[in-house]
């Protein structure tokens, strides 16, 4: 009997019990109640996130659509010579491309971007902090990296300008060369040297694109002048005819090759310009050859050209002959003023 009081004291009391029982019942109440607006804010976000993606896979895929029609339009006019001459498909690809992948990135930003928004309002979440932090970080950001944000615009206006393409010989002030790539950041020339030059776009201040439209091919003729010139200049008339209607500088040439006449007359030589329209790109080939077809009908024909040394002689005589000589100094003469004054005082004699 003396072992029962103890044990009787000893057992749990079920007041923890029945707190642990009270707070499930709370617990499943609570969830009870609002397991409807849980499910439905769930339901919502997994319908926006779902037409979200779908909208940006059919947004993308139909820019691609369109840039890959783009492209077949661009190669379809390559069966006539116009066409050839006229349109460069790679240009066009490219171009296209460039404006295909600004198009969807601006897509995918806009159509996840507002979905992110709407997900985050649909939890209930204040936006109005988040949105004041995000256009504090938009601006620091794009403080920092405004050499960037303006390489990058730049590098969209000139695509969507066509201000030049690939194949395109190209001024860009910090370089001379051949476009061989276009891109939104930097765009790729090959110099004349074979050097490849990377140039950002937004270091681009001015371009000057000898690749479209026409260009012109300037040669000048240097001769004698107690030579005939009449003579020089019917000879090279008969040259420019002659390559106006031969292959292939007849499609080169636009227009025939023009004798201007006389742009430089001195005592031993005279200077005959000529000129002609050509294709973009074309007027250094063009050159080249009429220089060859210039000499070679000269040659045939008798006519001296003036050598090198004497057009740079005739050129330095119209420099001032004294231009380098240089002034006479008054050091020159012992007896002068300045000479005794800058010869060094003796030192007097000391007597015994």
């Amino acid at each position: 009997m003396h072992w029962s009081a103890p044990l009787a004291a000893a057992s749990p009391s079920p007041a923890p019990f029945d707190d642990a029982t009270a707070r499930a019942n709370d617990a499943a109440g609570w969830i009870q109640a609002n397991w409807s607006a849980w499910l439905g804010a769930g339901l919502r976000i997994v319908l926006i996130i779902v037409i979200a993606v779908v909208l940006r896979n059919l947004v993308r895929r139909t820019i691609t659509k369109l840039i890959s029609r783009m492209n077949r339009n661009a190669g379809s006019p390559h069966g006539t010579a116009l066409g050839g001459l006229l349109v460069n498909a790679e240009r066009r690809r490219q171009r296209s491309e460039a404006i295909g992948s600004v198009l969807r990135s601006v897509a995918s930003f806009v159509i996840l971007g507002t979905a992110a928004l709407t997900v985050l309002s649909v939890l209930n979440i204040n936006l109005a902090p988040l949105l004041a932090s995000a256009g504090v970080a938009g601006v620091a950001i794009g403080f920092g990296a405004r050499n960037l944000v303006t390489d990058f615009l730049s590098g969209v206006f000139m695509i969507l300008e066509d201000q030049y393409g690939v194949g395109d010989e190209i001024d860009a002030g910090v370089a001379t060369g051949t476009v061989i790539e276009v891109g939104l950041r930097v765009t790729k020339l090959r110099g004349p040297n074979g050097a490849i030059w990377y140039v950002r776009n937004g270091e681009v201040k001015r371009i000057g694109n000898l690749s479209q439209g026409w260009s012109t091919a300037e040669v000048d003729v240097h001769v004698r002048a107690d030579q005939d010139l009449e003579g020089a200049r019917g000879v090279l008339v008969s040259v420019g005819e002659e390559m106006s209607k031969s292959e292939p500088w007849n499609e080169q040439l636009w227009e025939p090759v023009e004798v201007l006449g006389l742009s430089d007359a001195n005592l031993d030589t005279v200077t005959i310009s000529l000129t002609g329209k050509t294709m973009p790109g074309r007027a250094p080939a063009v050159e080249r050859e009429l220089r060859w077809r210039a000499k070679k009908a000269l040659d045939a024909a008798g006519i001296t050209l003036a050598s090198a040394t004497t057009a740079s002689a005739a050129d330095a005589e119209a420099a001032d002959p004294a231009a380098g000589v240089a002034a006479p100094s008054a050091l020159a003469s012992p007896t002068s003023p300045q000479s005794l004054a800058a010869s060094p005082i003796a030192s007097p004699k000391l007597g015994k």
